[in-house]
């Protein structure tokens, strides 16, 4: 299933993924830094969402509370959760 996550408190915008049976791909971010999110998306790309949620959680940006790996990890959370019902 397509997903589409509008982001906080990051410079990039938006991540749109699919997960199928917990795996994810196509994964894509609008706007950010765009090599640094072309390397977390291919690190991320055929791996479990639950997985990748895990190493990314948490993860800040400079002063700020969130990063774009953190709303990555937010984004699949509850794409998981929305699989789950």
């Amino acid at each position: 299933m397509h997903y589409t996550y509008r982001t906080h408190g990051t410079c990039s915008q938006q991540i749109d993924f699919d997960l199928n049976d917990g795996i994810i791909s196509n994964i894509s971010f609008t706007g950010g830094c765009n090599g640094n999110l072309k390397g977390i998306s291919r690190l991320a790309e055929g791996r479990s969402a639950s997985e990748i949620a895990e190493i990314l959680k948490g993860t800040t940006c400079g002063f700020k509370n969130t990063s774009c790996p953190d709303q990555l990890a937010k984004a699949l959370e509850g794409a998981l959760k929305q699989e789950a019902k």
